[in-house]
C-alpha cells in the first residue's frame, strides 16, 4: 500500500489500514496509538514513518496490533527500534552472545553506581526484548530461536551485573579467598527455563547462588567470611535485576529453588549444596536440577559443581520412582488448576506445556543415568534422543514436538500483548483476535479447535506414560488381602501355611527365607518410602508366583534380587509399574536359576523385561553391531569408564535376551550358540576400536604407513572360533600383527611398532577382563598363542608362521582347525586364512597323527574328567569329557581335517564342527549315516549342556541317560581312531 501524505492527523501520516491488512477489531484503536507514538518520536519520526511506505509495513502493523506493549515501549524509548534496525536485528539475523556481551559491557563500564547500573540493564533488556518480539510475532524466528535469544539476553544481563557488583563489593570488603589462597567468585546456577535456554517472553529466572569454598576476604577495609560476602553480593544482584524502577525491571528473580527454600541461606558453598542434595534432596529437586546450568560467575567451577550433583539427578540404575513423583506432581498441579480455575492455562492445564516437559523429563529421570544422551537440558534435544533410542515412537515424538512448538508460540502470543506473566488464554475480544491472528487463524473458533486437538494429543501421550499401573485402583488390593495379612503378621508358620494353601511346594523353607528377609536388618534400616514400595511389591510378587511350576523354589531364587535392591527400591517400582515385566521376571526365574542370579547381580537388567518384543527376540549380527555403535557414539571418546560400562551392559542385556529366547523356545540350539558368538564378536570389534583409538591418541599414527591399515588381527580359537559359545564361555584369543620391522609412531610419546602392539594387546585384555560395577566382559585365555604363556603377547605374522610350520605340536594344529579372525585388519585376515589353509592341508603321516590325537585325548580325559564326588551314589556321565561325549566328536573332526585336507581342501574351509561334518559327508569320507549320527549326538549333548548351564548345574547327567548317542559316538571313534587299516 502506498502512503498518501495528504492523509495526515496533526501533521503526522495516518496508518490508513486497508481491510485486508488486519482483522477489523485489531485496527480500530491503532490510529490513536500510532499518532501518540509519532508525537514522542522526535528525530526518529522519519524512521517510523518510512516503515509505512516500506516492504516491512505489514510486519509493523502486525507487531503494533498484537503487542500494544511494544508500542508503549517505542513511545518511551523511540531510539531503540531504529538502533536494532541499524544493527540488522529486525530481520532474519539472530542475536549472538558475543555481540550482546560486548554491547552491555561497554555500557556498564560507564556506570558509576548501582542506580546507573539498574538503568542501563533495564534499557538494554527492553531494547532487545522489542527486537525479539518483532522477529517472533512476524515469524522471522522459530520458537527455538526466540527462547534462545531471550535466554541469552538474561544470561548477559546477569553476568555483566555480577561483574560490576563483585568489583564494587571487593572494594568495600576485600576479595574472597579459599583457605588455600585461591580467589573465589559467585557461581550463578540457572534452573528451569533459563537453565535450558528456553525462556519465554515474561519468565521469572530461577537462580541458585553458590561459591566453591569457604574462606575469608582479604585486602579490603574489613574482612568477612566468604558466605557473608556472597550473600551480600547475591542480594545486590537480585536488586539490580528484580527491583522496579522508573524503567521497570530486568527479570523477576525467584530464589525459592535453593536448598531449604526461602528459609535457607541465599548463598552456600559447593560442599554444603552437595551434602544437602545427598542427605535431604527430594524428588522435585531432582526434577528441577535437570535443566540446571551455570550462567554467570566462575563457569568452569560451576560445571565442576554440576558434575558433582549429577549422581543425585541421574541415578546409575533405572529409576521408575520418577513416575510416582511425576504422578504426584501432576495430581498437585491438577488440584491447583481446579482450585484456581486454570483449565484454559496452556502451561498447567490438561495437554499443556508442562505435560510435554513431564513426558521428556520422566524418561530423563528414569533412564538418564544409563543413557548420557538423555542428560541434555533442551527439551527438543531430549525428544530427538527418545526417538532415536526408540523409547518413544517417531510419530509420538513428532506430535509432542508439534504441540510443544504450537503451545510455546501461543504462550509468546499471550505474553507479547501486555508482557504479563501469564499462560492463561485471553477472555477479552481484542487480545483473542490478536492471538488468533498471530497464530495464523482467521478467527478465535478455528484457533481454539486446533489448540484443543494439540492438547488432546499431549494429554493422551502423557496419560499413557504416567497412568497408574493396571489394577492399582481396581481389584488388586482385594485380591492380595491374603498376602498382606500374612506379611503384616510375619509369623513363619502362618506364612508357610498360607503359601502352602496357595499351592507353593516346599512352603516351609520358602516362608522361612521370606520371614528372614523381612525381619532382617537391611529391611529394618530402609527409609519409609522404600519400605512402602517393598510392602506394595511383595503381594504382587507372591500372586504372580502362584502361576509358575515351582513357586517356592522361584521365590527363594528371587530373594537375593530383593536383597540387592533394598537400597534401590526404584527397581521395585519398575516392576509395579509394569505388570508384564513382573510376569516375565517370575517366568524366567522359574525356568532358570542362572537368569535369577544374573538379575540379582545386575538389577539394571530388569529394564530388558519391559518389552517382550525385544526380550524374546535377538537382532542379527549387523543389528547388534549397529546398536552397540549407537550406544558408544553417545559417549565421549576419552571416557573409557563409560565405554566399558556400556559394553558390559550391552553384553549382559543381549545374553539375557538369548537365554529368554531359548527358555521360551523361540531360539533353537544352533542359533543360541550363533548369537552368543555374534555378541562376543561385536564386543571384540568395539573393544579393538576403543583400544586402538586410545593408543593412537597417546602415541600417534605409524610413520610411513599410508595404506590406512591397522596391521593387527584378533584370532578366536576354541568355542569362539567354532561359533559355539555357551553362556559361561571364556574367549580363547591370539593377537597377530604384520607391521614392517622398524616402524614407529609419530606422537609426542612415540613408540616402536612392536611395543605399540604389545600395549594394544594389553589394553584389549584390560577392557575385556577388568571388573567394573557390571562385572567383566569376558575372561580371556591367551594360552594358545605360540609358546603359550611364555610366548609374546602379540606375535608378528612372520614369527607365527615360522612357529606353526616348524615348532607347533599336533594339538596346536588341532586347535587351528577352529581358529578364525574375529576382528581386525582385512588384509592380514586374508593372509592368516591362507596360512591356516596351507597348514591344515599339508600331507601328514596319518597313522602317527592318529596316535598323537588319541594320546592327547586320553591325556585330556585323565586330567580334565571330573572325579566322582564323595557320597555320589549315582554314576554320572560328563557331557564334555566323558567317553562318547563332546570332545570325542571334536577330536574326530579335527583328526579328519588334519588327515584328509591335503586331498580334500574344502574340509579346511569351516571352523565349526557341524559344517565340517557336512563337508566330510559331501567329500565321501564319512557315510551319511555316521555324519548324521555324530551331528545329532553333538547337538543333543550341547543342548543338554545349555540347559544345565541355565540351571546352574555342572555339565553332567546320570550315566543311564543319552546311552544311544554315546554308543553311536563310541562306535564312530572305534572305526575312525582305533583301526590302523583305515588310512582315508
Amino acid at each position: 500500500m502506498t502512503l498518501n501524505t495528504s492523509d495526515q492527523q496533526g501533521g503526522f501520516p495516518s496508518l490508513l489500514i486497508a481491510n485486508a491488512e488486519l482483522p477489523t477489531l485489531l485496527g480500530e484503536n491503532l490510529e490513536q496509538r500510532w499518532q501518540a507514538l509519532l508525537e514522542h518520536c522526535g528525530e526518529h519520526a522519519d524512521w517510523y514513518c518510512a516503515l509505512l511506505a516500506s516492504g516491512r509495513r505489514q510486519q509493523w502493523l502486525r507487531l503494533i496490533a498484537c503487542s500494544p506493549v511494544v508500542m508503549d515501549y517505542a513511545r518511551r524509548y523511540p531510539a531503540f527500534l531504529p538502533q536494532l534496525d541499524q544493527a540488522g536485528l529486525l530481520g532474519e539475523e539472530a542475536l549472538t552472545e558475543a555481540a550482546l556481551n560486548l554491547e552491555l559491557k561497554d555500557r556498564v563500564a560507564s556506570c558509576g553506581n548501582a542506580d546507573e547500573l539498574a538503568s542501563v540493564l533495564r534499557c538494554f533488556r527492553i531494547k532487545h526484548w522489542m527486537g525479539i518480539v518483532w522477529r517472533d510475532l512476524n515469524r522471522q524466528a522459530c520458537v527455538e530461536e526466540t527462547t534462545r535469544d531471550l535466554s541469552l539476553l538474561a544470561e548477559v544481563c546477569v553476568q555483566q551485573a555480577l561483574d560490576f557488583l563483585h568489583a564494587q563489593l571487593c572494594a568495600e570488603w576485600g576479595t574472597p579467598y579459599s583457605a588455600e589462597g585461591e580467589a573465589q567468585q559467585l557461581v550463578v546456577i540457572a534452573m528451569g527455563k533459563l537453565g535450558a535456554r528456553e525462556l519465554n517472553l515474561s519468565s521469572d529466572v530461577d537462580l541458585i547462588f553458590t561459591y566453591p569454598e569457604s574462606g575469608v576476604t582479604e585486602g579490603g577495609p574489613r574482612s568477612v567470611d566468604n558466605q557473608q560476602f556472597f550473600i551480600r553480593l547475591g542480594q545486590r544482584l537480585i536488586k539490580a535485576l528484580d527491583a522496579r524502577t522508573i524503567d521497570g525491571f530486568v527479570f523477576r528473580v525467584d530464589m525459592r529453588l535453593r536448598p531449604y527454600g526461602q528459609s535457607g541461606p541465599l548463598a552456600a558453598s559447593f560442599d554444603a549444596l552437595e551434602e544437602y542434595y545427598q542427605d535431604q534432596g527430594r524428588d522435585w529437586e531432582r526434577y528441577a536440577l535437570i535443566k540446571a546450568h551455570c550462567i554467570a560467575g566462575d563457569r568452569e567451577r560451576g560445571e565442576e559443581l554440576m558434575s558433582r550433583l549429577r549422581p543425585f539427578v541421574y541415578r546409575r540404575y533405572l529409576d521408575f520412582s520418577a513416575i510416582e513423583s511425576m504422578r504426584d506432581m501432576k495430581a498437585m498441579i491438577q488440584r491447583e488448576v481446579l482450585r484456581r480455575n486454570l483449565q484454559d492455562n496452556i502451561k498447567l492445564g490438561s495437554g499443556g506445556i508442562r505435560e510435554v516437559e513431564f513426558v521428556a523429563q520422566c524418561f530423563q529421570l528414569i533412564r538418564g543415568g544409563q543413557e548420557p544422551a538423555l542428560q541434555a537440558r533442551s527439551l527438543q534435544t531430549v525428544l530427538d534422543e527418545l526417538r532415536d533410542l526408540e523409547y518413544l515412537p517417531a510419530p509420538v515424538v513428532e506430535e509432542l514436538r508439534s504441540a510443544y512448538r504450537f503451545l510455546r508460540d501461543v504462550e509468546h502470543g499471550i505474553q507479547a500483548w501486555r508482557e504479563e506473566q501469564t499462560q492463561q488464554l485471553p477472555t477479552a475480544a481484542e487480545p483473542q483476535a490478536a492471538l488468533a491472528y498471530v497464530m495464523g487463524f482467521e478467527d478465535w473458533a478455528s484457533f481454539c479447535s486446533c489448540l484443543e486437538a494439540h492438547r488432546q494429543r499431549v494429554a493422551a501421550h502423557f496419560a499413557n506414560i504416567i497412568a497408574p499401573p493396571e489394577g492399582e485402583h481396581g481389584a488388586g488390593p482385594q485380591r492380595h488381602e491374603r498376602w498382606q495379612a500374612l506379611l503384616d503378621d510375619l509369623d513363619p508358620e502362618r506364612l508357610a501355611a498360607g503359601l502352602e494353601a496357595a499351592g507353593f511346594n516346599e512352603a516351609g523353607e520358602a516362608g522361612r527365607r521370606l520371614a528372614l528377609l523381612l525381619d532382617g536388618g537391611a529391611v529394618k534400616r530402609m527409609q519409609s518410602s522404600g519400605r512402602e514400595r517393598l510392602d506394595d511389591f511383595l503381594p504382587e510378587l507372591l500372586e504372580a508366583l502362584c502361576g509358575v511350576d515351582n513357586p517356592s523354589e522361584t521365590l527363594i531364587r528371587l530373594i537375593p534380587l530383593l536383597e540387592s535392591v533394598l537400597r534401590r527400591t526404584a527397581y521395585l517400582v519398575l516392576l509395579l509399574e509394569n505388570p508384564q515385566a513382573l510376569e516375565h521376571l517370575v517366568r524366567l526365574c522359574d525356568a532358570s536359576p542362572w537368569v535369577a542370579r544374573q538379575l540379582s547381580a545386575h538389577p539394571a537388567l530388569l529394564d530388558e523385561l519391559l518389552d517382550a518384543r525385544s526380550l524374546f527376540s535377538v537382532p542379527d549380527k549387523d543389528g547388534l553391531r549397529s546398536e552397540l555403535r549407537q550406544r558408544l557414539l553417545r559417549i565421549a571418546e576419552d571416557d573409557l569408564e563409560a565405554q566399558m560400562e556400556a559394553l558390559r551392559y550391552f553384553r549382559l542385556a543381549h545374553v539375557l535376551r538369548v537365554a529368554a529366547s531359548e527358555i521360551s523356545g523361540s531360539l533353537p540350539l544352533m542359533k543360541v550358540s550363533d548369537y552368543l558368538t555374534y555378541i562376543a564378536e561385536v564386543v571384540i570389534e568395539a573393544v579393538f576400536d576403543i583400544a586402538w583409538q586410545n593408543l593412537v591418541e597417546k602415541h600417534g599414527e605409524f610413520v610411513g604407513v599410508e595404506d590406512g591399515r591397522r596391521h593387527f588381527v584378533i584370532l578366536g580359537y576354541g568355542k569362539l572360533g567354532g561359533i559355539e559359545l555357551s553362556y559361561g564361555s571364556d574367549l580363547d584369543l591370539v593377537f597377530l600383527h604384520d607391521l614392517p620391522a622398524g616402524s614407529y609412531t609419530d606422537g609426542e610419546r612415540a613408540l616402536d611398532g612392536s611395543v605399540f602392539f604389545t600395549r594394544l594387546g594389553q589394553r584389549i585384555i584390560h577392557i575385556l577382563t577388568a571388573h567394573t560395577r557390571l562385572g567383566s566382559l569376558y575372561e580371556a585365555d591367551m594360552r594358545l598363542r605360540p609358546s603359550g604363556n611364555s610366548g609374546l603377547l602379540v606375535s608378528s605374522f612372520a614369527a607365527f608362521e615360522e612357529y606353526q610350520r616348524n615348532k607347533a605340536w599336533t594339538w596346536e594344529h588341532q586347535a587351528l582347525v577352529r581358529a578364525r579372525v574375529v576382528a581386525g585388519d582385512a588384509v592380514l585376515a586374508a593372509r592368516f586364512e591362507a596360512l591356516r589353509t596351507t597348514l591344515l592341508c599339508q600331507p601328514r603321516d596319518v597313522s602317527a597323527l592318529r596316535g598323537e590325537v588319541v594320546e592327547m585325548r586320553n591325556k585330556m580325559r585323565s586330567h580334565l574328567l571330573p572325579k566322582a564326588a564323595a557320597g555320589e551314589n549315582i554314576p554320572l556321565f560328563d557331557l564334555k569329557q566323558g567317553e562318547g561325549g563332546i570332545v570325542d566328536i571334536e577330536f574326530m573332526v579335527q583328526y579328519a581335517v588334519l588327515a584328509w585336507s591335503h586331498q580334500h581342501p574344502p574340509l579346511a574351509h569351516y571352523t565349526d564342527n557341524i559344517r565340517i561334518l557336512e563337508s566330510l559327508q559331501l567329500q565321501g569320507l564319512v557315510s551319511a549315516e555316521d555324519a548324521e549320527t555324530l551331528t545329532e549326538a553333538y547337538k543333543v549333548f550341547r543342548s543338554q549342556a545349555h540347559r544345565l548351564s541355565l540351571q546352574e548345574q555342572k555339565g553332567r547327567v546320570a550315566d543311564s541317560e543319552l546311552a544311544a548317542e554315546r554308543r553311536a559316538v563310541e562306535t564312530c571313534w572305534q572305526q575312525m581312531m582305533l583301526i590302523d587299516e583305515l588310512e582315508g
